[in-house]
């Protein structure tokens, strides 16, 4: 049994999954969306599903933490929407050969109480379109407080709950880090529709946000 420093632990799961026709299906895709983001995004702790339709990652920020759940619900949607709770603190590991490894302490209580938390915020109209919350196990370690992450969770997921589907594709090659001729190309459309896309969308506004996030998370 070993304790670590202070991580920034995640934990999703499937908006209403029980009404997926084909939840096998949906399960490889949630499989196949972790793994691509694995790839992509440096983790404490990989992205893997855990039991049933909930999954489960840990990373070095809360701005690498808020990210990943940007980029798996963006590799989903449309076809499987997804919600998650994320909790900063410590963690015990008790056993690291298992996978998913066996663990617990103040980081994980925290994402499990922010993933009821953004449950019971998504049924109140004012907070519909809400999939993303953030529960501080550790107050004196954090370097940002609850209050703003929330702040900027409340608002990225409203603007994404209101994009097209090609609003979220042009979302997801922006943070992919293409150019705007390669997303053009894709969408069989012209690099002046992209940009003036992004821009209507909040594309823009959400990579910013992003990043000033990361800066503050240092």
């Amino acid at each position: 049994m070993a304790g670590v420093a202070a991580i920034a632990a995640l934990i999703g799961d499937v908006v209403s999954s029980k009404r997926h026709s084909n939840r096998l299906e949906a399960q490889e895709l949630v499989i196949a969306a972790l793994r691509r983001v694995n790839q992509v995004l440096p983790s404490v702790q990989r992205l893997e599903v855990t039991i049933g339709d909930e999954f489960q990652g840990a990373y070095a920020s809360v701005a690498d933490a808020t990210l990943a759940t940007l980029l798996v619900r963006l590799e989903l949607l449309p076809a499987v929407d997804t919600r998650y709770g994320l909790g900063w603190g410590g963690t015990t590991i008790f056993d690291p050969a298992r996978q998913p490894i066996s663990q617990d302490g103040p980081t994980w209580w925290a994402a499990r109480s922010a993933i009821v938390e953004v449950k019971e915020r998504s049924r109140l109209p004012r907070s519909r379109s809400l999939r993303t919350w953030f529960s501080n196990g550790d107050a004196d370690a954090a370097t940002v407080p609850a209050e703003f992450v929330n702040a900027f969770l409340l608002c990225r997921d409203g603007t994404v709950g209101r994009m097209s589907e090609r609003g979220v594709r042009l979302l997801r090659g922006l943070l992919a880090g293409q150019s705007q001729a390669q997303i053009a190309k894709s969408e069989r459309i012209s690099q002046s529709a992209v940009s003036q896309q992004l821009a209507r969308s909040g594309a823009y506004a959400i990579r910013a946000a992003h990043e000033e996030l990361a800066g503050a998370s240092r």
